[in-house]
């Protein structure tokens, strides 16, 4: 299905579109990391040559199977297994994706294994979840409850609920993972979003 007339949306899409506008023209290969029903994957295929999609749940792949349908099956692989041990080659992808996954992992491991993996020169891109555990998370989280419902009547928006297993809450809370991210991705871009989501963008630097 073309993702402009796709009537499905929520949180995790909305932002998705956050990695997308950051994909490097020079992008050859993609890894999108806890994959899930695989539309992220769909999106990163109409744009780079090569896509792999990693998760743990096989009915998740299932469904990603389905939305990939129609897409050269020489160009998407979907991947079963846990992106922690599988034997992916370091720095083997030009991008490295991540959509409300990464707290389902610990976020300091699961940060340095996405950056094993990224090619220099290439893009980190992260759409996450994180704790309410301070008066500023508090209140961005009331305005993006008091923003959701009109913001879906203006723009004629569906939530759609994905299946895919989920956890909640999220182990860290946003200044936390500011902290991790900071020290781990130093000159990475971390913003914390209405939507009850974060946003990390970084560029591994070149050789």
């Amino acid at each position: 299905m073309d993702s402009a007339s796709d009537p499905r949306w929520n949180h995790n899409l909305h932002y998705q579109g956050v990695i997308l506008d950051a994909l490097p023209a020079s992008a050859r290969s993609a890894l999108d990391v806890g994959c899930g029903d695989g539309l992220l994957v769909r999106e990163l295929a109409a744009r780079v040559a090569r896509v792999v999609g990693i998760d743990l749940d096989g009915p998740s792949l299932a469904r990603a199977r389905d939305e990939l349908a129609g897409i050269d099956a020489a160009r998407v692989e979907l991947v079963r297994d846990d992106v922690m041990t599988h034997p992916f080659e370091p720095a083997s992808f030009d991008v490295v994706a991540s959509v409300a996954t990464l707290h389902h992992l610990d976020a300091r491991a699961g940060l340095i294994r996405m950056r094993e993996l990224l090619a220099p020169g290439g893009l980190l891109g992260i759409v996450g979840l994180a704790a309410v555990a301070s008066p500023a998370d508090a209140a961005r989280s009331l305005a993006g409850a008091l923003a959701n419902r009109p913001y879906q009547l203006l723009t004629r928006r569906r939530h759609w609920e994905h299946a895919a297993p989920t956890v909640w809450p999220p182990p860290e809370s946003y200044r936390a993972m500011r902290r991790i991210v900071d020290e781990l991705l130093p000159g990475a871009v971390f913003r914390a979003h209405l939507f009850w989501r974060y946003t990390v963008l970084w560029t591994k630097p070149p050789r």
